[in-house]
């Protein structure tokens, strides 16, 4: 179809996210315009209303807006505007909302696209100089909608995510322990059964790199293993297959610093509050110890005091987990169940 106009909009909520029927619609519409202006409407507190006892938390209009830019990024001719747009359920609503998008775009406007035929008569009065071009009104290129979404939950409709949206839905499960508990078989056995990404525990590799770590760590040295292991999740998020796997984190590199140095540092305590998983996963130490030439603490006695410590420095800082114990088996089997949990 060819459109004669210059100017096209392409507006709505698009909660909780831009899916890839939005996505389509805009490419389309990009494809019959010299340019096309997407609004993102909000209003937050009808949007708070519109998302309870939905399966999908609301999501602050940034975010809709960030994810729009990312998308559109390479397309020049389109432009990304917010714009607020009371709900009350009158005409009047609409009315404000046009004057808002008439502001954003600062022009004319020749084209609003949309896929919905109900809203003609709404678009006849509210741009009478426009013509309302509808696309893909029966869901047949992409069969998805933001209340689909919401009312099914995300994970069920992953392939209707774009791309630079997933990384803010998928499930994060850390795993965490003391020595030698198998943390590392865990994290990885999990992302080759749910074929995704993982995180590996960068305090192994920081101590690889010198050698060891028997008597030679020092304060500085925590920090920056919590920081750069921040950093790899961030790179393996954007990755990750509806779940993403995480060997440690902040809390336990704070219990290596109280095991090594005898020293509690404020500002792992601060990266950990800022840390948000779905599902923690403790690894008791009831597996055979193995000597790595990074470990230190294999006598039991020293096992179990720190095991305790752990959990001391969890509990302390709230977390709830799921205790993982038993043979190799029995491991797995509860944490595969456990994660199936949270992807329902």
């Amino acid at each position: 179809m060819t459109i004669a106009g210059k100017v096209g909009m392409y507006g709505g909520k698009f909660l909780p996210f831009p899916h890839q029927g939005h996505v389509y619609a805009m490419i389309k519409a990009s494809t019959m315009v010299e340019e096309l202006h997407v609004i993102v409407s909000h209003d937050t507190e009808y949007e708070r209303q519109l998302c309870t006892g939905s399966k999908v938390d609301h999501v602050n209009y940034t975010m809709r807006l960030r994810w729009w830019t990312q998308i559109a990024k390479d397309l020049s001719h389109v432009h990304i505007h917010e714009v607020y747009e009371e709900q009350t359920g009158q005409f009047s609503d609409w009315e404000k909302g046009r004057d808002g998008i008439l502001k954003a775009i600062g022009k004319d406007i020749d084209v609003v696209f949309s896929s919905e035929h109900a809203y003609t008569d709404y678009f006849d009065k509210l741009y009478p100089n426009a013509q309302h071009v509808i696309i893909d009104a029966e869901r047949e290129t992409y069969n998805i909608s933001g209340t689909k979404i919401r009312t099914e939950g995300v994970i069920k409709h992953w392939d209707m995510i774009p791309s630079v949206v997933k990384p803010y839905f998928a499930k994060q499960v850390v795993v965490v322990g003391t020595e030698s508990c198998g943390k590392s078989t865990m994290v990885k056995n999990l992302a080759t059964l749910f074929n995704t990404s993982y995180v590996e525990e960068f305090g192994r590799t920081f101590y690889e790199r010198l050698g060891g770590c028997e008597g030679i760590t020092i304060e500085e040295d925590y920090p920056e293993i919590a920081f750069e292991h921040k950093y790899h999740e961030k790179v393996q998020l954007q990755k990750a297959n509806k779940v993403l796997f995480i060997d440690t984190e902040a809390l336990v590199t704070q219990y290596f610093s109280e095991a090594y140095l005898g020293k509690t540092q404020p500002i792992l305590d601060e990266i950990a509050n800022l840390q948000k998983y779905d599902l923690w996963l403790f690894l008791e130490p009831d597996v055979k110890w193995v000597d790595d030439g990074t470990r230190s603490f294999g006598e039991e006695e020293v096992r179990q005091k720190n095991n305790q410590l752990l959990k001391d420095i969890l509990y302390l800082n709230n977390i709830k987990y799921v205790t993982i114990s038993g043979s190799y088996q029995e491991r797995l089997e509860t944490a595969v169940s456990e994660v199936h949990k949270i992807l329902e």
